[in-house]
């Protein structure tokens, strides 16, 4: 069984986002994405001060298996991005929900964040 964080919002595409006080959020993959995707070799997400809306493309995380789209779980302008990834995107396997977030943006509309599921729905989505 897939880690899955109750403090965590996550997409039907396997995005997580925890929304901060301050308006900002932080955006992963799950757990479930990285185990299923297998050892990650590379991972593109988009520069500081680019535009992300809800559903859009966010980046492609590459494995040996395969490369991934990843998609934006709520709309906003990249503040952060994880630069430790660059040179070892394995961070994303070893520690999907700390180390290995992706981006951290200024939210344009924390209401989106509605839309996505808790971890119990997350869990039965996936399972």
């Amino acid at each position: 069984m897939s880690n899955i964080p109750d403090t965590l919002r996550y997409a039907k595409s396997h995005e997580w986002l925890i929304l901060e006080s301050d308006g900002t959020a932080v955006i992963g993959i799950s757990d479930y994405a990285q185990s299923s995707l297998g050892d990650i070799t590379y991972v593109q997400v988009p520069g500081v001060g680019e535009e992300l809306t809800a559903g859009g493309p966010l980046g492609v995380v590459e494995s040996v298996k395969a490369a991934s789209d990843i998609y934006a779980p709520i709309g906003g302008t990249v503040i952060e991005v994880n630069a430790d990834l660059d040179v070892t995107p394995e961070k994303v396997n070893q520690e999907p929900y700390e180390g290995g977030w992706l981006v951290k943006i200024k939210v344009s509309d924390p209401t989106e964040a509605e839309a996505l599921l808790d971890a119990s729905a997350y869990e039965q989505e996936i399972s």
